[in-house]
Formats: structure tokens, C-alpha cells, sequence
């Protein structure tokens, strides 16, 4: 998968950040270990002694094979030294050593001429949070959830919005729980303020936590987003690879993108490729079906509504309650 510059560029600084501290870490350790244990640092400075005279007895065409064996007993007496000393005081040989976070390539990013599987994950992270930066959403939990903002009383339809909410509520933190990859797509459907983007990020949270790849982004801005790099000719940002093959993809603000023809084509075909892929995908509208309906085609709305699970938040707006619940505690305070 291509990236741009930018990002390969972020993810060699991170790298190389990571090298310096694992270095530092361990220079640390050890100065530690020798202020406490001198003899470690005198049994070191051997152990490498033993290395280069090995090294020159070959060069040199001596008799190897006896001083190889010699130097080996001796490397084998130090080492068991070593460990004997370290481990009275607390201490094992892995201490003496950097501790890379990863212990593939030793946090340089590639092995043998090959990217390794940390640099392939870091790069895939950087790119998915500077998607994510396009909607800079204030993190939700479903602690934080509250059914107090919802009312008891049945509506016009004879639906008690609270009843409800619970159990979309249950029905976000099961999904969220058992999450995979292979999880079933989500559209929520419901007027403003009544919790779809809340709980699309309480379960973002919690599915990023099992260590899979979210990306949460608003429709209108990622479509102008693919826009622009379409006909600059940019593609090599991978925003669109990103989109399709990340665990999963939340759309918020389905409907009030511009409604161009590209912009339409692209939310079909971003939908249905996902689809495609068996990819689960989390579409959050505030329009209703028939404003969805006037808005796309059959086509699109078909695999929208036809292949995933259908959830109609109900209610008033809880935002302008908690304005109101604030407003009073201040004034009580």
C-alpha cells in the first residue's frame, strides 16, 4: 500500500526515536549495574578480548583449533561468571542489553533489506489518525452514556425513547465486546443530538483498545478530501486504501456532503467496496429515509439499508437538556 512522503518521513522519526530511547534506556541500566558491580564492566571488556583474539588467531593462521577451544572455555568461564554475579544482585544478562520494541528488527523498521511487520503497522496507524484528525471529535465512552436525558413518556408512535436508547445502548457495548473484522455494518438513523455520534465513538474507543484499526471521519470532509488529491492527481496518500481496508470505517454526516456527481459516486463506491470486502462500516445519519431517498440512488440506498443492521434513535435533542441541566446547576452553585 502506498504512502506519501510525509507519512514514511513520520514513521522513520518515530523509529529513530525509538532506537535512541531503548539506547539511553540501557546505557543507563548498565552504567547502574557498573557503579554497583565494577566486575561486570571488567568482565565485559574480556568477553570482547576473547572475540578479537579469536578473530586474529584466524587471521593469522595459528593453530586454531586449540586456541579456539582455549579462548571458548574462557569465554564460557566469563559468561558463567557474569550470570552468577547479575543474578546474586538482582539482576540477569537482558539487562545489560536495549530493549527494542520490537525484537524483529530492532526498531529500525526493516530487516534484511525488507520492511518489517512494526514499520507496516506504524505506518498504517499514522496514516489512520491523520484521517481520523479530519474530525476532531472529543473521545466518548458508554460510561459516559447517560438514559437520563431520555424520556419515559411514549411518543406519537407509542415508542418510549428511553427504553429504546437502552437498548441501542446494549446493543453498541455487545458489538463493541465482540467485535472483529468481520463484525456486521451499522446505520443509525435519528434526529440531532439524540447520541448516534456519541456512541459511534464510545464504540470506536473501545474497538481501537482490542487493537484494530478505526478510522471515524465526517462524510463532507473526506469526500472533499478525495476530491482535491482526484484531480490534483495525488495518489499516492493511499486515502482511499486506507478508507476500504481499515477494521472498521465510520461515516458521520451522512447527506451533507455537496451532492455532486463525484461526491455521490464516491460514497457509493466507498460503501460498496466495503461491502464487497465483508469490512464492517458504521453510517450515521441525521436525515430521515425519505431525505435519504431523494438524495441517492436505489442502488446505494439498497446496499446501505439491505446489508446492514438498521438502528432508529428517537427522542429530543439530549444536547439542549444538558445545556439546560448545567445551566441550572450553575445558577444553583
Amino acid at each position: 500500500m502506498g504512502y506519501s512522503k510525509h507519512i514514511y518521513e513520520k514513521a522513520e522519526s518515530i523509529m529513530s526515536l525509538r532506537r535512541q530511547n531503548a539506547v539511553q534506556q540501557a546505557d543507563k541500566k548498565r552504567e547502574e549495574i557498573y557503579s554497583k558491580l565494577p566486575r561486570v564492566r571488567e568482565i565485559e571488556r574480556e568477553l570482547a578480548q576473547t572475540g578479537y583474539r579469536a578473530a586474529k588467531a584466524v587471521v593469522k593462521g595459528e593453530d586454531t583449533r586449540e586456541q579456539l577451544l582455549k579462548l571458548r572455555d574462557a569465554n564460557l568461564r566469563l559468561q558463567g561468571e557474569l550470570q552468577v554475579l547479575l543474578v546474586k544482585n538482582g539482576y540477569t544478562t537482558a539487562d545489560l542489553d536495549e530493549k527494542y520494541k520490537c525484537s524483529i528488527c530492532s526498531d529500525k523498521g526493516y530487516l534484511d533489506g525488507r520492511m518489517c511487520s512494526c514499520m507496516k503497522l506504524l505506518l498504517r496507524d499514522i496514516a489512520f489518525s491523520e484521517l481520523n484528525e479530519l474530525s476532531p471529535l472529543a473521545p466518548s465512552s458508554f460510561s459516559t452514556f447517560s438514559l437520563d436525558y431520555y424520556s419515559d413518556e411514549p411518543d406519537e408512535n407509542g415508542n418510549v425513547p428511553r427504553k429504546r436508547m437502552e437498548k441501542i445502548l446494549n446493543f453498541c457495548k455487545d458489538y463493541a465486546k465482540d467485535f472483529t473484522p468481520q463484525s456486521k455494518s451499522i446505520y443509525m438513523e435519528g434526529a440531532t443530538g439524540l447520541g448516534k455520534t456519541h456512541l459511534s465513538l464510545a464504540i470506536a474507543g473501545a474497538v481501537i483498545e482490542k487493537g484494530y484499526g478505526v478510522i471515524y471521519c465526517s462524510l463532507p470532509d473526506i469526500v472533499l478530501k478525495i476530491e482535491r488529491e482526484h484531480f490534483s492527481g495525488d495518489y499516492n496518500t493511499g486515502t482511499l486504501s486506507h478508507l476500504e481496508s481499515c477494521d472498521l470505517l465510520i461515516l458521520d454526516d451522512l447527506g451533507t456532503e455537496y451532492p455532486t456527481s463525484f461526491n455521490k459516486s464516491c460514497v457509493y463506491n466507498l460503501i460498496n467496496k466495503r461491502l464487497l470486502l465483508q469490512k464492517p462500516t458504521i453510517i450515521n445519519t441525521n436525515l430521515t429515509g425519505k431525505e435519504i431517498k431523494s438524495l441517492y440512488t436505489d442502488r446505494l440506498i439498497s446496499r446501505m439499508l439491505g446489508e446492514q443492521v438498521y438502528i432508529k434513535f428517537i427522542g429530543k435533542d439530549i444536547r439542549l437538556k444538558k445545556g439546560r441541566t448545567l445551566s441550572a446547576d450553575v445558577t444553583h452553585s
